[in-house]
């Protein structure tokens, strides 16, 4: 049977070390990476949490058609890193002159972008997969004065909320302290 795990929190916070440990004895994981390494110190970052992971975890590095993946996958559990990440590829997809945009080019954004994370969640209910999601919690901060943050931070928050609903279990990470929401 499917399970959807949901570990949110604050940057370094260990909500990536937490969703690893969840899955550490699994030898049957796809690792969904959406990272884009654009210089030295992100592929440093990479590299640090590739060495940190089960050496027979499969890795896909991507953030477009996870269902197409997760369909042809053979493993059982799951885990993407990070919800966060994939919501600015996908934002920086779609538009760059950002303070142009329309209320309307915004919705429009937002709604592809949720009907994504709904795919997603659906294949690995369909293709009875155990996906562990880990995503930033952006709403602990200060509003941006600028109208990109605003924008990431209203989808990345209703994102989170989103999958928040549609997980069977949640945890929000502190100081690399679990606490159980759901």
């Amino acid at each position: 049977m499917s399970k959807i795990t949901l570990v949110t929190g604050g940057s370094r916070s260990g909500k990536s070390t937490f969703g690893e440990e969840l899955l550490k004895e699994k030898d049957k994981v796809l690792y969904i990476a959406t990272s884009i390494i654009t210089d030295d110190e992100m592929r440093e970052r990479v590299a640090i949490h590739k060495e940190r992971r089960n050496k027979n975890w499969e890795t896909f590095e991507g953030y477009k058609n996870l269902k197409e993946v997760i369909k042809e996958s053979q493993s059982k559990f799951i885990m993407l890193e990070c919800v966060t990440t994939m919501i600015t590829n996908i934002i920086f997809d779609k538009y760059m002159d950002f303070d142009n945009l329309t209320r309307e080019e915004i919705q429009s954004l937002e709604e592809n972008i949720s009907e994504q994370f709904k795919e997603l969640i659906s294949a690995c209910r369909e293709f009875d997969k155990e996906l562990v999601i880990i995503s930033n919690e952006v709403g602990f901060g200060l509003v941006s004065e600028y109208k990109l943050g605003r924008i990431f931070t209203d989808i990345s928050g209703r994102i989170n909320q989103l999958l928040g609903r549609l997980s069977d279990e949640a945890y929000l990470v502190v100081a690399g302290l679990p606490l159980k929401l759901k």
